[in-house]
Parts: structure tokens; C-alpha cells; sequence
């Protein structure tokens, strides 16, 4: 990520989100244990800024993160999720937790999907391997 333009969008104690305008990547560095409320503010921000920067390729650096709580597994499904769906993502990237319990979590999320419309998921346990497959070519919607 040395040579993108990253712009800090939202930072606490539990989560950086920044973003590339040029390369439209979203970026979110999870921390710890999130309370519900933080989950969900910080989940939020994240669909707010990628609403309001158009982003097409995301990355999740959740190595640091945490187990989510069943309700807010319940709550990314049936709330976040159609809305990121819905959205400009075309390609997710997930570095994984550290946390087993986080890793179960995410493959309930993952599980749980219905229809992911045109964005791609994808798992790496590094994020340059992330990276790499962020800045591959997007196929075109048509041939998706």
C-alpha cells in the first residue's frame, strides 16, 4: 500500500477506515473487541464512505479483530450486507483474524449471503496477497 494516496475518512481506538480516490480502495484496520455500538457505528462509517467515494475494491485488515457477537452478525446480514451489496464494491478482500473465534463468525456472515451481486469475496493471510488481487483488472459486469 506504499504507493497509494490514503486519506484517514474515520479513526478510533477499534478501527482506522481510510481511502484511495485515484484507485477507488476503501481500507478498514480493525483493533480488538468491538462493542455492539462500535461494531455497528464503525460498519456505518464504512458504507458511508463507500457510498460517498464510489469505492469498487475494499480491504479488511481484521488480523487484530476480535469475536462479533451473534446479534451483530444477525445485524450485518439482514442490515449491512444488502446495503453493501447494493453499493459500487466490486472486489472484497479480507486479511484474517488472528482470532478464531472472529474467523468463525465471518464464515457464518459469509454462509448467511444470499446473493453477493456482482462483488467478489475473497480470504488472504497477508496483505500484500490482498493487495495483489485488489489491483488485478476488474472484469466487466457483463462477463461477471
Amino acid at each position: 500500500m506504499d504507493s497509494l494516496m490514503m486519506n484517514i475518512y474515520f479513526q478510533n481506538d477499534v478501527v482506522t477506515l481510510s481511502y484511495d480516490a485515484d484507485q477507488l480502495l476503501g481500507v478498514a484496520v480493525w483493533n480488538g473487541f468491538l462493542s455492539s455500538s462500535e461494531f455497528r457505528e464503525a460498519v456505518e462509517i464504512c458504507l458511508k464512505m463507500m457510498d460517498e467515494h464510489k469505492l469498487l475494491l475494499w480491504l479488511g485488515d481484521n488480523r487484530k479483530l476480535r469475536a462479533i457477537r451473534q446479534a451483530d452478525q444477525d445485524w450485518f446480514v439482514e442490515v449491512a450486507l444488502p446495503r453493501l451489496v447494493a453499493g459500487t464494491l466490486r472486489r472484497n478482500a479480507s486479511v484474517l483474524s488472528d482470532d478464531l473465534f472472529n474467523r468463525m463468525a465471518v464464515e457464518q456472515i459469509i454462509k448467511r449471503a444470499d446473493n453477493l451481486g456482482y462483488m467478489a469475496l475473497k480470504d488472504f493471510d497477508n496483505v500484500a496477497a490482498a493487495m495483489d488481487w485488489l489491483q488485478e483488472p476488474l472484469p466487466s459486469q457483463a462477463s461477471v
